[in-house]
């Protein structure tokens, strides 16, 4: 893999963690204000987003076992770093979501 393409993976980890990121937040919003469908509709796109990140995630995990893994340098450790921060995120959205959804009732 040349440095434009490990530098494509790397960049498609951040932008997929931080789409998953900011739909978790979106849920938590919407579920502040009672909006429990569209909360579940950002949680399910933090999902999504997760997935594809996931996949990348594996892609990467499979040619290191390959021996055709990549370098580690800092933008790869931010990358995984700001992924599993987004499936926090999301995992906490999740919750939050259901403790607004019990007071409201």
């Amino acid at each position: 893999m040349n440095n434009d393409e490990t530098m494509e993976v790397i960049m498609s980890l951040i932008m997929h963690g931080g789409d998953a990121r900011s739909s978790a937040m979106e849920a938590i919003y919407a579920a502040k204000t009672g909006d429990f469908d569209l909360a579940k509709e950002k949680i399910q796109g933090a999902d999504q987003s997760i997935i594809e990140a996931h996949e990348i995630q594996t892609n990467l995990l499979s040619n290191e076992a390959s021996g055709a893994g990549i370098p580690v340098n800092l933008l790869l450790v931010h990358a995984q770093d700001h992924l599993m921060s987004a499936m926090t995120y999301r995992d906490l959205a999740e919750e939050m979501v259901d403790m607004y959804n019990r007071m409201n009732q």
